[in-house]
C-alpha cells in the first residue's frame, strides 16, 4: 500500500475517504500524482487508433481525471470545514497547479479537435438524451474554456485562471479570520439581561473553554450571533455585536475589497476575452434565465411587489418600538430586538417557545423518518468509518427494497477552521467511477447550536429549516441516477438547484412533519398543537422586509458582474449605488460584499437571484404536495423520478414540465407569502 493514502485504493466500505490517515502533507503530492495520470489518460485519448467516437472520446474525457477529482474534493471539502494553517497554505499552490491542468485541457487543440468532430455529427450518432447532453456540455465547456482562441489569447486566459485560483480561497479566509478575531466578553450578569438560558449556557461554556471561566463569551458564529441581536437587552452591545458582524474582512487586516476588485476585473476580462459582453453574459448563458435582462426584469417585479410590503413592514416595527420605549430612532441593530418583541405581541409566543422541542438528535431522526416516507429512505448510523472531527456522524443509506444508496456525513457545530454557514457537498458524486457505476459520498456541514455541559443542542426554527435545506439538497446527490457523474444529483444548472432544499422547508411548517420529531427534550411532551398554529400565522411577518433583503443581494450581485470594472474605485460606495431601491436604512456599517462569500468564492457570482427564482419553483412544487397529500407517494416517487434522480441530465424546464405537467406557475410564491391573494 502506498504511504499516501490518498494515491491508494480506498479500502473501506464504498470507497469511503480514511480520513483518519489523510494528512495535510499528502495532499500536494497526491495532487501532482493526480494530475500526471490525468494528463497520461488525456494522451491515450488524443493517440486512441481510428475516429474520434462518442466512447473513446467524451466518455473517456469523462473519467480522465477521477482520481484528480477525487483528492481535490477531499482538500477543498477539509479546506472549508476543518482548515488549519497548513491546508490554508496549500491554497495557494493546489489552486494555480489544478487551473493550470484545466486551461492545459481545455486549450489542447488536438483534443478539441476530436471533441469537435463527434460534437459535429452528434445528429447521426444515435444518442440517448443523456449521451447528447453530455456531449453538449463537453462540447460547450471546451469553447467556454478558450478552446476557439489564438495562442496570445490562450496564454492570456491561462494567467487569468491562475490568478482566479488563489483569490477565492483568499476570500474565504479573510471572512473566517475577521469573524475569528473579533470576542464580546461579558463580566457582569446585568449585561446578560433579555438572553435566553441557552444563550447563556453556551457563552459561559465558550468562555470555560478559552480559560474565563465566570465570564461569558459571545462570538460571530451564527448560534452565538443570532440570539444575542435579537434578545439582548443591552442596546450598546447590540450595535458592538451588529457592527463587527458586519465589517467582517472590512477596514482590518483581512480586507476584501482589494479582492473583491480583482476578482470582478478578472471574470470580465475573461468574459469579454471570450466574446461575452460580461462575467453576467458568461454564466447566464448556462443558466434557466439565460440573459442579464432576464434576471433583472425578475428581480426588479419582485422589487415592486417586496419593497413596499418591506417599508410597511419597518413602519409597523417603528411604532411598535415608539410605544414600547424604543429609541428616538430605530436603527439596524433594534431591527431583530424588536421584531422578535413584535412577533410576541401579535403571535402570542417566541421563537425561544419552540427551541425546547427541538432537541437536534430527534429532530435528525425526524428528518430521516420523514425521508423515510417521502422516498423510503432509511439512514443507518455507521459508527466504523473514520470522520474528519468526532462530532461529526456517518450513515449508510438504504432504500425500502434494502438496496444501497450511497454514504452521508453529518457535520453540526461550529469550530476553528470552520467557514460559517451551511451547505451540501459531495466527496464523489453518484456515476461512474472507475469504470463502474457508483453510489455517491454526500455531506452536509452546519454551524448549529451546540451542546452545553447541561443542555443538549436544542435547534431554533431556523436551523430546524436550514437542517432540512441542507438534507433537501443532500438527498438530491443520494438519489441521483444517470450514468455520468458530470450530471449527479445537484450538478444541474445552477438557479435550478435550490428547488429541492428550499421545497423541503415548507414540510417543517407542517403539523404532520413536526409530530415525527417535535418533543420537549425533558418532559417529551409532544409540540403543542397551537403552538404550530401560531408558528403558522406569524409564518409570513416581516415576509416583505425579508424578501427586500434577498432582492437587494440578487441585484447587488448583478451590478457586480454587469459594471465596467475599470470604473469601480470604492466598494462601498458602489455597493451604495447598487441597493439605493433595496434598502431601508443607510449603511452603517462595512459593505456586504466584504464578506459576500456566496458571489466572490462560491458558485453564486451572477446566480444570487436563483434562490428567489427557485422559491417560484418550490412554492409551486410543494402546492402539488398540499393537493395530493403530503406523503402521497405518487406524487413523491414522480419527483424523485423525474426531477431528483436526474441530475443534470436534461434540462430543468423539461424535468419540472414532466414533473407537474405544465411550467410553475410564477404568481405561487407570492400566494405562499401572503402578498398575492390564493386563486379560488
Amino acid at each position: 500500500m502506498s504511504e499516501n493514502p490518498l494515491l491508494a485504493s480506498f479500502d473501506l466500505p464504498h470507497q469511503a475517504p480514511p480520513f483518519d490517515q489523510i494528512r495535510a502533507s499528502h495532499f500536494l503530492p497526491a495532487v501532482k500524482q493526480a494530475i500526471k495520470e490525468a494528463r497520461g489518460n488525456i494522451d491515450s485519448i488524443k493517440a486512441a487508433a481510428g475516429e474520434a467516437t462518442f466512447e473513446n472520446t467524451i466518455v473517456a474525457l469523462e473519467t480522465a481525471s477521477e482520481r484528480l477529482g477525487i483528492v481535490c474534493g477531499i482538500y477543498y471539502n477539509q479546506l472549508h470545514c476543518n482548515a488549519d494553517d497548513k491546508l490554508e497554505a496549500l491554497a495557494d499552490e493546489i489552486g494555480p497547479l489544478n487551473a493550470n491542468f484545466s486551461s492545459d485541457v481545455a486549450m489542447d487543440a488536438d483534443l478539441f479537435a476530436r471533441v469537435k468532430s463527434v460534437y459535429d455529427k452528434r445528429d447521426t450518432l444515435g444518442l440517448n438524451v443523456e449521451q447528447q447532453t453530455l456531449l453538449e456540455d463537453t462540447y460547450k465547456g471546451f469553447v467556454r474554456g478558450g478552446a476557439l482562441l489564438n495562442d496570445e489569447d490562450k496564454d492570456i486566459l491561462r494567467e487569468i485562471n491562475e490568478q482566479m485560483s488563489t483569490l477565492g480561497p483568499a476570500f474565504n479566509q479573510n471572512v473566517k479570520k475577521s469573524a475569528d478575531g473579533f470576542e464580546l466578553v461579558i463580566n457582569d450578569e446585568k449585561d446578560l439581561a433579555g438572553l435566553p438560558k441557552t444563550a447563556i449556557e453556551a457563552a459561559a461554556l465558550a468562555a470555560e473553554e478559552k480559560d474565563m471561566a465566570g465570564k461569558w463569551l459571545f462570538t460571530l458564529d451564527f448560534p452565538s450571533y443570532v440570539p444575542f441581536v435579537t434578545y439582548a437587552d443591552n442596546r450598546a452591545l447590540r450595535e458592538q455585536m451588529w457592527r463587527a458582524f458586519a465589517s467582517r474582512a472590512y477596514k482590518d487586516q483581512y480586507d476584501n475589497c482589494d479582492n473583491i476588485l480583482k476578482i470582478v476585473t478578472l471574470r470580465d476580462k475573461r468574459a469579454k476575452l471570450l466574446g461575452y459582453d460580461n462575467h453576467a453574459h458568461f454564466v447566464l448563458e448556462r443558466r434557466m434565465a439565460e440573459t442579464p435582462q432576464a434576471v433583472n426584469d425578475f428581480l426588479n417585479k419582485m422589487l415592486v411587489t417586496y419593497k413596499p410590503a418591506a417599508e410597511a413592514d419597518l413602519q409597523r416595527l417603528k411604532d411598535f418600538a415608539d410605544n414600547n420605549n424604543g429609541p428616538d430612532e430605530l436603527k439596524p441593530w433594534d431591527v431583530g430586538y424588536f421584531s422578535e418583541k413584535l412577533k410576541q405581541d401579535l403571535f402570542h409566543f417566541s421563537s425561544e417557545d419552540l427551541r425546547p422541542y427541538f432537541q437536534l438528535e430527534k429532530v435528525l431522526d425526524g428528518v430521516f423518518t420523514h425521508f423515510s416516507k417521502l422516498f423510503g429512505l432509511e439512514f443507518r448510523e455507521a459508527g466504523a468509518y473514520p470522520v474528519w472531527d468526532e462530532d461529526v456522524k456517518a450513515f449508510e443509506v438504504y432504500d425500502d427494497k434494502n438496496s444501497f444508496v450511497g454514504l452521508f456525513y453529518a457535520d453540526f457545530f461550529p469550530r476553528k477552521g470552520k467557514k460559517p454557514g451551511a451547505w451540501k457537498t459531495s466527496y464523489r458524486d453518484q456515476g461512474l467511477y472507475q469504470g463502474k457505476i457508483e453510489r455517491p459520498v454526500i455531506a452536509i456541514v452546519c454551524n448549529f447550536t451546540k451542546p452545553t455541559k447541561d443542555t443538549p443542542s436544542l435547534l431554533t426554527f431556523d436551523e430546524v429549516s436550514t437542517l432540512f435545506h441542507e438534507m433537501g439538497h443532500a438527498v438530491h446527490g443520494l438519489l441521483s441516477d444517470v450514468t455520468y457523474a458530470s450530471h449527479a444529483g445537484t450538478s444541474v444548472l445552477w438557479d435550478f438547484v435550490e428547488l429541492p432544499s428550499q421545497v423541503q422547508e415548507n414540510w417543517c411548517y407542517t403539523k404532520e412533519t413536526l409530530d415525527l420529531f417535535a418533543e420537549h427534550y425533558e418532559t417529551g411532551e409532544t409540540i403543542p398543537a397551537d403552538l404550530i398554529e401560531k408558528l403558522n400565522k406569524a409564518k409570513n411577518f416581516m415576509i416583505g422586509w425579508g424578501g427586500l433583503r434577498q432582492t437587494g443581494f440578487g441585484l447587488l450581485d448583478m451590478a457586480w458582474h454587469t459594471a465596467d470594472p475599470d470604473t469601480i474605485t470604492d466598494v462601498p460606495g458602489f455597493e451604495d449605488e447598487a441597493m439605493k431601491d433595496a434598502t431601508l436604512f443607510p449603511r452603517l456599517s462595512g459593505p456586504m460584499s466584504s464578506s459576500f462569500s456566496h458571489i466572490f468564492a462560491g458558485g453564486y457570482a451572477a446566480g444570487y437571484y436563483s434562490y428567489k427564482w427557485a422559491e417560484v419553483l418550490d412554492a409551486d412544487t410543494f402546492e402539488f404536495f398540499e393537493e395530493t397529500g403530503l406523503y402521497n407517494r405518487d406524487t413523491a416517487d414522480k419527483y424523485k423520478v423525474e426531477i431528483l434522480s436526474r441530475g443534470g441530465s436534461e434540462h430543468p424546464r423539461i424535468l419540472y414540465k414532466r414533473f407537474r405537467g405544465r411550467d410553475a406557475d410564477p404568481q405561487a410564491l407570492l400566494r405562499r407569502e401572503g402578498l398575492l391573494e390564493k386563486a379560488a
